[in-house]
């Protein structure tokens, strides 16, 4: 799907203003359900084996090499890649009810939104974007072979625009091993592999460029904007239903998940963003067996450092994140972490600023114990956190206040719903205003294909104002159980107003 900015466009292929300061449940505003539907794979086998060996460093070390047949003639380095790992590349279909699908990313031949994959698992796990099967009603792979296979979405992250698919193989499948993003250099080779279109002749789109940058974040896509961002850059074409697709470096290990461009007219113009592999790597395995990310959490509410902080805490450069406050009974409350702290390393990373740190904390396995480097008026402190589980925060901010589950949470429609205090509010970075709080979205669900995602604040309910959580089981009360068309009237995650329309 594409959205267009008012200066820029930035391109989400083919398919948060509010971004919180709390990290876990808190930052970024990204609250998780406290019972997640779970979607347990057939097989108990690790979810990201490296299934295929990467290509030797002699064959791919330099430009030019000498071909592989041994004769005297030269070939790029890109070859070799591309004709081993090209095939485990595959088309995505997605045929969905919303008829707002953009019309330049629509494949009117088969009247559904096309995008990219690639298979992981030689048992037919594939991964793509979020942003490529939201609101589907049925997905369908297209395999290099030609075969077409009706896909099951395991699980879907929006938070990162991240989704594996499932199918049913009847073919020795190709797959592309994972490699690592945390140790990429702007300069290195970049090869961005798509399927977009392949009923038109267009299957298996090959491009090539360099990594442009690392860390990119902030980043506006509209409404399905990722609250987790931390972009690879590259100028790599990322041309139009390329999304899902895998970004390679020389070995043909995937690097990255291609998701979005930049660009004033629509079309690539060199400025490319991939998820990172080694988000990927934390998020897939918990798709694949839960249907939904399990967070790290810590309990802090975070601020940039600021060049007057900085030279106060005798840093040598303007980074990390100070901490401005710490929830009781948290992560951070029992490891130590103080108010004015600055934390300058977690797990072993340099903390470059607060975006970055939300991202390595929401990639940690719960109940990890981390090393956490912080400078205390100048002084060196070393801590170490066991890092808490987001879908749990939720319960200790009531338990702090006394409430009462029944009483503040309620699941209609895939949608956990939670009373939106000014306390909630606060924690989360946003202004109050009357409604109530999408506390997690289950993937594929009524709410899910209607496009409501977690942090959305639901105003008006079936065209009547609501102000809590009451008159919404209000007017849920009045719909019954078999409601038609449901219309809302939401304040996006983005600070945005839309409409959705809920269709059991």
């Amino acid at each position: 799907m594409s959205y267009l900015h008012k200066t820029t466009t930035w391109l989400v292929i083919p398919g948060l203003a509010v971004i919180a300061i709390l990290l876990g449940a808190f930052v970024a505003g990204s609250l998780r359900p406290v019972e997640p539907a779970r979607s347990t794979p057939e097989s108990p086998t690790p979810a990201v084996p490296p299934v295929v060996e990467a290509l030797p460093a002699s064959q791919t070390s330099g430009y030019p090499v000498v071909r592989r047949d041994g004769s005297d003639e030269y070939e790029s380095p890109f070859v070799a890649v591309v004709e081993t790992f090209q095939n485990a590349v595959v088309n995505v279909s997605a045929r969905s009810s919303n008829q707002e699908t953009p019309w330049w990313f629509r494949d009117r031949d088969r009247g559904a939104s096309s995008g990219s994959g690639f298979f992981f698992r030689p048992d037919g796990y594939v991964l793509t974007n979020a942003h490529v099967v939201r609101d589907a009603t049925r997905l369908t792979v297209r395999t290099a072979s030609g075969y077409e296979y009706d896909a099951r979405l395991v699980g879907a992250d929006p938070m990162t625009d991240l989704a594996v698919l499932k199918v049913e193989p009847e073919e020795e499948i190709v797959t592309i091993p994972f490699g690592t993003s945390d140790d990429l250099k702007v300069g290195d080779w970049a090869i961005a592999i798509g399927n977009p279109f392949p009923q038109q002749g267009l299957d298996r789109t090959v491009t090539v460029g360099v990594i442009s940058a690392t860390g990119r974040s902030n980043l506006r896509f509209g409404s399905e904007t990722p609250r987790y961002q931390n972009y690879i850059q590259t100028d790599a074409s990322i041309n139009p239903g390329n999304s899902g697709g895998p970004l390679l470096n020389l070995r043909g290990e995937a690097i990255g998940v291609n998701s979005a461009i930049s660009s004033p007219t629509g079309s690539s113009v060199g400025i490319g963003f991939a998820i990172p592999i080694d988000m990927a790597k934390a998020i897939v395995p918990d798709l694949i067996e839960f249907g939904q990310a399990q967070r790290g959490w810590l309990g802090v509410w975070l601020s940039n450092v600021t060049e007057r902080e900085a030279k106060r805490q005798r840093l040598t450069q303007v980074a990390g994140v100070r901490i401005d406050s710490v929830m009781a009974n948290s992560p951070a409350s029992v490891a130590g972490i103080r108010r004015g702290d600055v934390v300058v390393n977690f797990n072993g990373q340099d903390v470059r600023n607060s975006n970055q740190f939300s991202v390595l904390v929401s990639t940690v396995k719960v109940g990890e114990a981390v090393p956490i480097g912080v400078l205390r008026n100048g002084q060196e402190v070393a801590l170490e956190a066991v890092v808490g589980d987001q879908n749990n925060t939720a319960q200790i901010a009531r338990s702090e206040s006394g409430s009462n589950r029944d009483v503040t949470e309620e699941r209609w429609l895939g949608m956990e719903l939670v009373e939106f205090t000014t306390q909630l509010a606060s924690e989360i970075g946003v202004k109050h205003i009357d409604g109530i709080y999408v506390n997690g979205v289950d993937p594929g669900s009524t709410a899910y294909r209607a496009g409501v995602t977690e942090g959305t604040i639901v105003i008006q309910l079936n065209n009547q104002v609501i102000g809590s959580l009451g008159e919404a089981r209000r007017v849920i009360g009045q719909l019954g159980t078999s409601p038609d068309a449901v219309p809302l009237l939401v304040l996006e995650p983005d600070g945005s107003v839309a409409r959705k329309v809920l269709r059991p």
